[in-house]
């Protein structure tokens, strides 16, 4: 059977950066086995599950490059197949109708409370009742959980798990209302669908052993389960806003790019010897859950932000031009055809400094607007009298260069030989008229780029 893997998540908030791991991890292990990767959407919650939350997903995977090989599945659009499933388990006799009151159930927990112990329900009284003799009141389905031995999961990271089925107690499958519960949902899904390995979170697990009943009932297959450890902070708590982005889409908008964010995420619990760098296609040929790890990984943003400085460098020029002048425009910087052509001339240059898109960016402004930037204080600070006179002197010397970038830097040169100054004292006081910044790409690159007129109004510009 090809395997079929899915990434199930429930609508009712932004897609978490552990969300995202666990979607790649089933792409990977999909791809690795030339199999399919779906998406399930768990809108069952209906009160909090919204259709932007749904759009978001979809977005996330799709900048991620995670979009699924089949239209999502909505979950709620198959209650009727859970119902169906349900009564099914009902008519085979492993399953019956509850009739507890909320009351009574609320006095049941309270009672377990008081004698400090666990609760598990017990409906033997309900198990085998006479029909006339029910009470009016609108009945759940529960399954029967199995009474003596144990469940036993052969997990495909945490190895062979097992509990004791005297803890799992008749769980509701279908309620009073004719809804599904999120539990036996999740099983009849991943049977239609056909899903071959269920990759999730160890946080699942204690779920795995009621959704086994489910299927045992109802003479199934399992699937292979696999419960990747979670993603903490680096103090070791559960990974939250106080760590830093939490979001995918908080990370496109921090300036990441999304093969640097799989990159990272790929390497939070999984590894092949000393491999770093894992672009897609080797990630792919790598990725096995025999390399996944027990223990919880920690989300470390310093090495994600090295490695997508890695990932910047090797960039498309192309590409970034276009994502740092969408940036541009989202910052309301006005810029014209030429502002466009001078940032993808200076893009070798620029991306060799920057580690994100947003410090890319913000390092490509000056060269995209019109006219005198605005000094940052450092910049400003340098601007001296004797600076201004420089690039007053400078300006002359520089009208009659030929505007190309080798001419340029031999202008340069023979202009600090002539003055006695050393370049950087000359090519200092240059770079903050033309960028407004102490850094910027090689000065020569920055004349040629800007061009002759609008480098030559900002020298003098600045030199005023």
């Amino acid at each position: 059977m090809s395997v079929r893997t899915r990434f199930a998540p429930s609508p009712t908030g932004f897609l978490h950066i552990g969300g995202a791991r666990t979607a790649l991890f089933n792409f990977l292990f999909a791809r690795h086995h030339g199999g399919e990767y779906l998406l399930r959407i768990e809108d069952t919650d209906k009160a909090r599950s919204t259709a932007e939350a749904v759009q978001q997903i979809l977005d996330s995977l799709a900048w991620l490059g995670l979009s699924p090989d089949e239209a999502p599945v909505m979950q709620s659009s198959r209650e009727a197949r859970h119902a169906e499933v349900a009564r099914e388990l009902l008519a085979r006799g492993a399953a019956y109708l509850a009739f507890d009151t909320p009351e009574e159930l609320a006095a049941m927990r309270a009672e377990a409370e008081a004698a400090k112990r666990p609760f598990k329900y017990d409906g033997s009284r309900w198990i085998g009742l006479d029909p006339a003799a029910a009470p009016s009141v609108a009945p759940v389905i529960r399954i029967k959980a199995p009474r003596g031995g144990e469940t036993v999961v052969p997990d495909l990271v945490q190895g062979e798990v097992r509990v004791a089925n005297a803890e799992l107690d008749d769980m509701i499958i279908l309620r009073s209302d004719g809804t599904p519960t999120y539990l036996h949902a999740v099983v009849v899904d991943d049977h239609d669908m056909r899903i071959t390995h269920v990759i999730r979170g160890d946080d699942h697990l204690t779920n795995t052993f009621r959704q086994c009943m489910v299927y045992d009932a109802m003479g199934w297959h399992r699937p292979h389960f696999a419960h990747i450890p979670l993603i903490h902070g680096a103090d070791g708590a559960k990974l939250s806003k106080r760590h830093g982005a939490v979001g995918v889409m908080e990370f496109e908008a921090q300036g990441f790019l999304p093969e640097a964010v799989c990159n990272y995420l790929l390497r939070l619990g999984w590894g092949h010897g000393d491999e770093e760098f894992v672009p897609r296609p080797r990630a792919i040929e790598l990725f096995d859950l025999k390399d996944v790890g027990r223990a919880a990984s920690r989300m470390d943003y310093a090495k994600l932000t090295h490695l997508n400085g890695v990932y910047l460098r090797a960039a498309d020029d192309a590409r970034l031009t276009e994502e740092v002048l969408k940036r541009l425009t989202r910052r309301g910087v006005d810029f014209g055809t030429l502002g466009g052509d001078r940032v993808r001339a200076l893009m070798p240059a620029l991306k060799e400094r920057a580690k994100t898109l947003e410090e890319l960016t913000s390092a490509a402004a000056f060269a995209a607007q019109e006219g005198p930037p605005a000094l940052d204080p450092k910049a400003a600070a340098q601007l001296t009298p004797e600076a201004k006179a420089l690039l007053a002197d400078l300006a002359q010397f520089l009208n009659d260069a030929p505007w190309e970038q080798t001419d340029l830097m031999n202008w340069l040169r023979d202009y600090s030989d002539v003055k006695g100054m050393k370049l950087g004292q000359v090519a200092q006081p240059l770079r903050i008229a033309l960028s407004g910044s102490t850094q910027s790409p090689p000065i020569d690159a920055v004349l040629a780029a800007l061009g002759r007129t609008e480098a030559m109004d900002r020298i003098l510009a600045a030199a005023g």
